[in-house]
Parts: structure tokens; sequence; C-alpha cells
């Protein structure tokens, strides 16, 4: 593992990026898949950490897949819910928010013994409420060490009915229960009782859900209802669109610095919710253009913004970086769910942009930052958490070095960041 990453100072910004399939989708319809009779194709799979724990899982689950052209395409083959009891002592997630929260759920339905479990942070982040939900629907669940935290044990149960989520903490745990809840027994309405965070990430899942022949009806986000003893039916094929969140990155350096960059495989009508990064790029001054499936960006002069982005979390620490070279203070509000992401990415976006010169406010749910009068170059924490990586990597634009600790952190999502940032770089 490299302990650190110095980047040296970058004079602009040029090139083209084929980036990796969406993280979000891929352990989405990993799963899916799996809970589908017969053979199903992803293509332009992400391979990377969390992806990988997700397979892990489910080859310890008894499904049969095949990888191909450097893990970026698999052949799943899917056998319901029929999954045989973990040899294992436990089932080992990592960090991976997406799969411990979808396969807890799944598992849930299955009348078998199943431990789960994460790494240190991931016994840190909360998952309560979904505990709660799936109690709600017969689930036996008992925690194993700190109340509402992993690890757990699951004994089957979940036969639906109905439940009331809160929605403030995390839409993984509405995501989950939309996943398992068609295959419980008994009919399921779920009521959510507050604020919805991040409502694309729903979307996004009842979109792919209803591509696996899934239906769910909802009251604007608020009520959804599930019929049970429904069948997840492959689609044979399915094409995973490129990682929005990674692409934040890219389209911020060209924003910042760019003659152009040209995305590929980027669409305006993509169902990842962070497509409207792009639009709040455009509003604080780049210069976008769309093409059929591609974006380009380039320079342009950039000014602040005040703006809830509690839609976009993940994203949103992109704009964060943005600011420090946009004229006048940015607010980023609504954002409480940075505290229970990887770290508490308040707290820890607070701490590293103020090494680099930025004025920083943090509120329980927003940040305000006022650009530096001179940047400092600096050495950058990461706290373990591949956003911070690739965020702090923008810094070398101001034409100040960075040292980036634990650059490896970035394998989480996107293995081969730095080697494809450095591919568009021009240094002085």
């Amino acid at each position: 593992m490299n302990k650190s990453l110095t980047i040296k100072p970058i004079s602009y910004v040029q090139g083209k990026i084929d980036l990796p399939g969406s993280k979000s989708i891929s352990n989405r319809v990993l799963l899916m898949s799996a809970l589908a009779h017969g053979k199903t194709s992803l293509i332009n799979l992400l391979d990377s950490y969390d992806t990988q724990y997700m397979l892990l899982a489910l080859k310890d689950l008894g499904i049969h897949y095949v990888l191909e052209k450097n893990k970026s395409i698999c052949h799943m083959y899917g056998n319901g819910i029929n999954f045989k009891n973990n040899k294992k002592s436990s089932i080992f997630l990592g960090n991976a928010g997406t799969a411990i929260r979808s396969l807890v759920a799944v598992l849930s339905l299955v009348n078998n013994d199943f431990i789960i479990t994460g790494d240190k942070r991931m016994q840190e982040r909360p998952i309560g409420d979904l505990i709660d939900c799936l109690k709600q629907g017969g689930a036996k669940i008992k925690y194993m060490k700190k109340e509402g935290f992993p690890p757990i044990h699951t004994k089957g149960g979940f036969i639906g009915g109905n439940i009331s989520i809160r929605g403030n903490i995390s839409s993984q745990f509405l995501s989950a229960l939309l996943i398992a809840s068609p295959l419980a027994i008994n009919d399921t309405t779920i009521t959510v009782t507050n604020k919805l965070v991040s409502i694309p990430y729903i979307r996004m899942t009842l979109k792919i859900i209803q591509h696996f022949g899934i239906k769910i009806k909802h009251e604007n986000y608020k009520k959804f209802y599930i019929t049970g003893q429904q069948t997840y039916l492959s689609p044979r094929l399915y094409y995973i669109e490129s990682d929005l969140s990674s692409a934040t990155y890219f389209l911020a350096a060209a924003a910042i610095k760019g003659k152009n960059i040209v995305l590929n495989n980027i669409y305006k009508n993509s169902i990842q919710g962070d497509i409207r990064f792009i639009h709040i790029l455009q509003k604080m001054g780049a210069i976008i253009f769309w093409g059929e499936n591609f974006v380009k960006c380039s320079k342009g002069k950039l000014h602040g913004i005040d703006m809830d982005m509690n839609d976009i979390p993940d994203a949103a620490m992109t704009i964060a970086i943005v600011a420090l070279f946009s004229h006048g203070t940015t607010t980023i509000r609504n954002i409480y769910n940075w505290r229970v992401k990887e770290t508490d990415r308040l707290h820890a976006m607070s701490t590293e942009l103020k090494k680099v010169g930025a004025i920083i406010v943090e509120g329980e749910d927003y940040i305000s930052i006022t650009p530096p009068k001179k940047f400092i170059p600096s050495s950058i924490n990461t706290y373990n958490d591949h956003r911070m990586a690739m965020c702090f990597s923008l810094i070398p634009l101001s034409e100040k070095s960075v040292n980036i600790i634990n650059p490896d952190c970035v394998a989480k999502t996107f293995p081969n960041y730095f080697s494809a940032f450095n591919s568009i770089s021009f240094y002085n």
C-alpha cells in the first residue's frame, strides 16, 4: 500500500476519459441478478472493493457467476432466494454500505442463520433504523455487539406488512426494503415518516427493480405499496452506466482549469441522481456541452452558490472543492447524512479544507466555504475515505502541490483513479 502520494502543481487539464461503471448501480444489479432465475450478463461492471465484497458474499451464499474482460463483465446465474447457509462464521462486507444494507434485508427473508459484519468503520455506521423496519415485518435479528450497529445475526422471519421508516438517515435503508419486500409472503406498505434524504437514489432503485420485472407503486416517495410473492425476472443483459459520482472530479477539474474534458458514456437522461452535479456546476459558471453519449466541460468564471444538496451528498463533496476556486462564499446545506458515511465527512472536509487555507463554518448539517486568499501546500488526511482522496486531488489546480495520505483508499470505488486523473493533467 502506498502511504502517500504527492501531486505536483497542474497548469491545466485536457482529454477524454472512459469511466468505470456506477458503484450504486453495480451492487444493486449484482444482487437483483442473483435474486432472478437464470443467467444475467452485466456489462461495464465496476471492479472495486465494494463490488468485490458483494460478489464474495454472493459466492458464499452459493450463487455462481463468471467474470470476464478484467472483471468488467459478469455472467450471473441467479437462484431466487435459495441461498445456502453460509459455510463461514460470518459474511464480511468491509465498509460497503450498499452491500451490507441490501443483504441484511434480503437475508431476513431466509430462515437460516447468518452473521453479517464489516470492518471497524462499518461497525460504527448506524443500521438500527433498517433493523427496526425489518423487525416490524417479523424479522428475527439480534445485535452481536453494540445496539444499532453491525455485526448482526439474522434468522429469517420477514414476511412484510405495514412498516414505518425514518427517511432522514440513509436512503440505503429504504432501498434495501424495496429490494427485499417484493419477495415477502405478504404485501408490504412502507410509510416514510419524515423527510426522505437522497431521493434520486430511491428513484434509481425503483427503476432498476422495474427493469427486473418487479412492480412497486408509491405516493410521491412518501408511501410505497409492494405486492408480495413477486419474482425477479432476468433482463438477460444489463448495461451499467458509467459512474457519475466518479465523473464529478474530472468535470470539476475542467470547470476550474480545463481547456476541455470529454467524458464518454455519460447521458443527459441518466438514472443516477448525481446528474444534478453537472447542472450545479453549470450554474456556478462552468461551460457544459452535451453530446448524444458524452458530456464536455471547460473552464468558466466560477462563483459561489448557496444550495440544498441533500439529494446528491457524494457529489456535494466535489462542489466543496470547486468552491475553493470560486468567487465568494459557497454554502452547502441539508447534508447531515455526510456524518454517517465512510467517515464523518462534515468534520473531515472542514478540517482538511482549513489546511489549504479556506475559511470554513461547519454546522450540524451544513458547511460554508470561503476560498483561500492564498492556497497552502498541505498533507491531506483521507480518513480511509475514497471520496476525500479524490476530492483533494484537485488542489494542485491551485498551482500548489498536495500530499494525499493513504491514496489507495480510492480502491473502494475507483482503483485506477489517480492514473486516470494523471492522464488528463498537464503539469507546470
